[in-house]
C-alpha cells in the first residue's frame, strides 16, 4: 500500500497552520500527559520487585481469558434485566398476538427497566453484543440482540401506521417508543441503532429490518443538517456547528450500508464526513478532537472532551473495517486513525483510564471514553492497523475499565449524556451515572476485543521484571511498517 497522505489544506485554511509542522505534528507525539514523580528504585533484589501500589497492582498484569468473560457476562446479564425485551398494550399487558393493530402498542417500561430501547447508546449496545459473541462464541449475546430486533419487527406489525406512534411520539419518551422506526427526528435516534442494524443483519442476527434501515438511510442523507460542503451539522446550540459525535453518529451507518449495499455513495459520505470534520476539529499538534467548532467563531473551540474523542476513533474504525481494500481513501482514513492512537496514547492515565477532559488531568476519569480508546488499540493491533507495543495500554486500560464494572454488572464512573458547551467547567461538573447507557456498548467491545488480542496468534505477550510487552511473533508482516510508516518516512 502506498505511504497514506492526508490533506490539511482545509486544517491550515481554518486554523492559520503551517503544513510541515502539521506534518511533523503526525509524525511525532511530544508526551503531555503530567507525569507523577518516579518513585525511588531500592538497593539489591528488592529493585525488581514489582511496587505494592494497589492501583498499580490492579491494572497492571495481563488479563485472563475467562476474567474478560465474566466482566462480559455480568454487563450483559445487566443488560437483558434493565432493558425493554418484550411489547406491551396500553394497559401494559405483553401481547404475544401480532397478526393484528394494538391500540398504544409499546415496549415495556418501569420495574427493573432502566434503559431505553431506540437511542444512538442502545445501537452501540448491539454493536457490542454482536462483536462479544463473534469473540466469545457465545450465543447468548446475539440472543440479546435478536430479541430487540424482534421486538422493533413486531411493533411494525401491530403498531397502527402512520397512527398515534409517530416520530413526534418516540421524542417525548426518549426513545420509549418506538415510532422512530417510520420517522426518525434527530440523527442521534436513527445513527448509530442504523449501523447496528445493519451490522446484524450482516451476521445473520435478528429479523430483516431493511425497511426500516433504508429509512434511516434517507433521513441521514437528505435531511440531516448540513454545511455547504456537505459536512454533518447541527443548529444547537447555535446554528451551523459541527460535533465531533457525529463522526460516530453518521459514519459508521454509512459504511455498513456501503458494505451490504456496494454502493460507492455510501463509502464516499463517509470518507467525507471523517475527513471534512477532522479538518475543523482535529488538532495535530495534540492528536485529539476538539468536541465541536462554530461556523461563525474564527478561533477553535479547544475543548477536548474524552467520549467526543470516542466516538471519532470507533468511527473511523468501523468505517476502515467496512472499507475496501483497494479505495483510495483508506490510506487518509489510517493516517488519522494513527495520528488519533497517539495523541491518545500518550494521555492515558497512572490509573489506566483517559480524563474527562482528555488533557486537563484535574478532570476526573471517565469510564465510556476509556473504554472506547482501549477498544480502538485493541482493534487496530489484531487488524494490523498499529504496532501490537500499544497492547500494553490497551490491556492495562482494560483492567482499569473493568475495575468499573460491579458486580451487579452496572458499568459506573460514566459521564451522562453531554452537550457541546464553550467553557470547561461545564464539562468538569457533569455528572456520572451507572444509568448512563453510553458506558456499557463501549465496555462489550472493548472486553471483547481484547480477548480477541490474548487469542491473537500473531502477537505474543512477554513478561519481563514486571513489565509487559506486546510484540509480532517472529516472521509475521508488519503491515503497519510496510505501509510507510517505517522510521524515517
Amino acid at each position: 500500500m502506498p505511504n497514506p497522505v492526508f490533506d490539511f489544506s482545509v486544517l491550515k485554511k481554518i486554523h492559520g497552520l503551517v503544513l510541515p509542522a502539521v506534518l511533523a505534528a503526525l509524525a511525532v507525539s511530544p508526551a503531555r500527559a503530567q507525569m507523577a514523580p518516579a518513585p525511588s528504585v531500592q538497593q539489591g533484589g528488592a529493585a525488581n520487585l514489582p511496587p505494592t501500589n494497589p492501583v498499580y497492582q490492579k491494572i497492571y498484569h495481563v488479563p485472563t481469558a475467562d476474567e474478560i468473560t465474566a466482566t462480559l457476562d455480568r454487563v450483559r446479564a445487566y443488560l437483558e434485566a434493565s432493558t425493554p425485551g418484550r411489547l406491551v398494550d396500553g394497559g401494559g399487558q405483553e401481547i404475544t398476538d401480532f397478526s393484528q393493530p394494538v391500540a398504544g402498542a409499546t415496549v415495556e417500561r418501569g420495574g427493573v427497566i432502566v434503559f431505553p430501547l431506540l437511542t444512538y447508546e442502545e445501537g452501540v449496545v448491539f454493536v457490542g453484543m454482536l462483536d462479544a459473541a463473534d469473540a466469545t462464541g457465545d450465543a447468548k449475546y446475539n440472543d440479546y440482540v435478536a430479541k430487540r430486533l424482534n421486538v422493533m419487527a413486531n411493533f411494525l406489525k401491530v403498531s397502527p401506521a402512520p397512527g398515534a406512534a409517530t416520530g413526534a411520539a418516540g421524542r417525548g419518551g426518549r426513545g420509549a417508543a418506538l415510532g422512530g422506526l417510520r420517522t426518525p427526528y434527530s440523527l442521534d435516534q436513527c445513527g448509530a441503532m442504523c449501523a447496528g442494524l445493519l451490522k446484524a443483519r450482516l451476521a445473520g442476527v435478528g429479523p430483516d429490518l431493511s425497511a426500516v434501515t433504508n429509512g434511516w438511510m434517507d433521513f441521514i442523507g437528505t435531511k440531516v443538517p448540513r454545511l455547504a460542503d456537505g459536512t454533518i451539522a447541527r443548529h444547537i446550540p447555535m446554528p451551523d456547528t459541527v460535533w465531533a459525535d457525529d463522526m460516530y453518529m453518521s459514519v459508521p451507518a454509512l459504511a455498513w450500508m456501503g458494505k451490504l449495499s456496494g454502493d460507492k455513495k455510501y463509502y464516499d459520505d463517509a470518507v467525507k464526513q471523517v475527513t471534512q470534520m477532522s479538518a475543523r476539529l482535529f488538532r495535530p499538534d495534540l492528536g485529539i478532537y476538539a468536541h465541536g467548532w462554530i461556523t461563525t467563531n474564527p478561533d477553535p473551540v479547544d475543548i477536548h472532551w474524552a467520549r467526543a474523542n470516542g466516538w471519532c476513533v470507533m468511527a473511523m474504525c468501523e468505517l476502515l473495517d467496512a472499507l475496501p481494500d483497494g479505495d483510495p481513501a483508506r490510506g487518509t482514513i489510517l493516517t488519522l486513525y494513527r495520528a488519533h492512537v497517539r495523541g491518545l496514547a500518550a494521555l492515558q492515565s497512572s490509573d489506566g483510564l483517559w480524563h474527562q477532559l482528555l488533557d486537563r488531568t484535574d478532570s476526573y476519569l471517565e469510564t465510556s471514553a476509556s473504554a472506547m480508546f482501549v477498544y480502538a488499540f485493541a482493534h487496530g493491533i489484531n487488524r494490523g492497523w498499529i504496532s501490537p507495543a500499544y497492547g500494553t495500554q490497551a490491556l492495562i486500560g482494560w483492567n482499569a475499565v473493568a475495575s468499573r464494572v460491579n458486580e451487579k454488572g452496572q458499568v459506573e464512573g460514566t459521564c451522562v449524556g453531554t452537550n457541546f458547551d464553550l467553557s470547561e467547567p461545564y464539562y468538569y461538573y457533569r455528572p456520572t451515572s451507572v444509568d448512563a447507557l453510553h458506558g456499557y456498548g463501549p465496555t462489550l467491545l472493548a472486553g471483547a476485543e481484547v480477548l480477541k488480542l490474548l487469542k491473537n496468534d500473531k502477537i505474543k505477550i512477554t513478561l519481563s521484571v514486571g513489565s509487559i510487552y506486546v510484540s509480532p511473533v517472529p516472521n509475521q508482516p508488519m503491515p503497519w511498517l510496510e505501509d510507510g510508516r517505517a522510521a524515517g518516512k
